[in-house]
């Protein structure tokens, strides 16, 4: 089969790629930087034309290329996700099946109502992107194949990741100190899924029929997802014990708050009292709420089993990939005088 991988350098991408080659593939991959292996393309999509090479027949487009940053603005987010979808789409003819890798986080329920105006009722210009995305995909009415993976974590079976993002940020600012509190429903949902069984779903979509419409497959570990409270647990179990192993003193757990009271009372005084990095970090740590605090878990066509396994694995391979900054000693915050 002809395949192409978009985003082949991203987390997802990265393990489609890999799982495809132990299948016996050989997937021309896409990356926005050169590289020096041959089956590794350089393209800015959506910026510049495509490379000659890939205007030709392709079996399957697996579209992993996105930016999942959550601090884009609409005019960014169409730069980064949307614009590459629409040259994506342009190399596809009425047969190729079209693999779009979106988010779990388009279809949040009763949650989409703490979005922003500016975004259509989305909290991001990440979800928002995605959400315009899925619809550009969807007007193709066949050969489509939509997969919403929630929260991305390392592989069960040793944590392994391409690259640290998204949810990671959540230990590198507990081992500072600069996650002095967690804002959030200890009893709201947070979804992960590993990234491994995310691919396994891509691939498995890529190298079976061809739809008739436009299969939405949603991974998440639904009933059994992990609440806040049990996340924080595992994170600082996992990091305190590898620390404790080496005589390092203990993580301890930040105080939790619940997401309505500190909108109320303290974040208008962040930037008062706090110095620019607490307050940048307390602003970072503020887009996680919505990912950490569902009122309700996603209903899964992949369940995701036993998620606190993922979680445990993937804190394991994180401190042992990033000891210096696993062992660091949090800083305390200080007012400003």
């Amino acid at each position: 089969m002809d395949i192409l991988v978009t985003g082949a350098a991203g987390v997802v991408g990265a393990e489609v790629c890999g799982q495809l080659r132990a299948g016996g593939h050989r997937p021309v991959q896409v990356v926005r930087r050169p590289s020096p292996d041959q089956d590794v393309l350089a393209w800015d999509m959506g910026r510049a034309e495509p490379p000659e090479s890939v205007r030709r027949h392709w079996d399957v487009i697996v579209h992993a290329a996105a930016s999942t940053r959550w601090t884009m603005s609409r005019a960014e987010a169409t730069a980064s996700n949307i614009d590459p979808l629409r040259a994506a789409l342009a190399l596809a003819g009425p047969d190729t099946h079209v693999v779009h890798v979106s988010t779990a986080y388009v279809d949040h329920g009763d949650d989409v109502g703490a979005g922003r105006p500016e975004y259509d009722g989305y909290r991001n210009g990440y979800e928002w992107s995605k959400a315009r995305c899925e619809a550009l995909v969807r007007e193709r009415g066949s050969a489509t194949t939509i997969v919403r993976p929630p929260l991305i974590l390392g592989r069960r079976s040793d944590g392994g990741v391409a690259r640290f993002s998204g949810a990671y940020t959540l230990l590198q600012t507990l081992v500072s100190g600069l996650a002095a509190l967690v804002v959030g429903e200890p009893e709201g949902y947070a979804e992960i899924a590993p990234v491994d069984e995310v691919a396994e779903v891509i691939v498995a979509a890529a190298l079976g029929p061809v739809p008739a419409d436009v299969p939405v497959e949603v991974i998440a570990a639904g009933a059994d997802c992990l609440k806040l409270d049990e996340m924080l647990d595992i994170i600082l179990d996992g990091i305190n014990e590898w620390r404790t192993a080496r005589g390092t003193a203990p993580v301890p757990r930040p105080p939790m708050m619940p997401a309505d009271r500190w909108h109320r009372f303290c974040l208008p005084l962040v930037h008062e009292y706090l110095s620019p990095v607490q307050a940048q970090a307390v602003e970072l740590l503020s887009l996680f709420e919505g990912y950490t605090s569902m009122s309700k878990p996603f209903t899964p066509t992949v369940p995701v089993r036993d998620p606190a396994e993922v979680l445990r694995r993937s804190v394991a391979h994180w401190v042992a990939a990033k000891p210096q900054l696993a062992g660091r000693t949090p800083e305390p915050w200080s007012l400003v005088p």
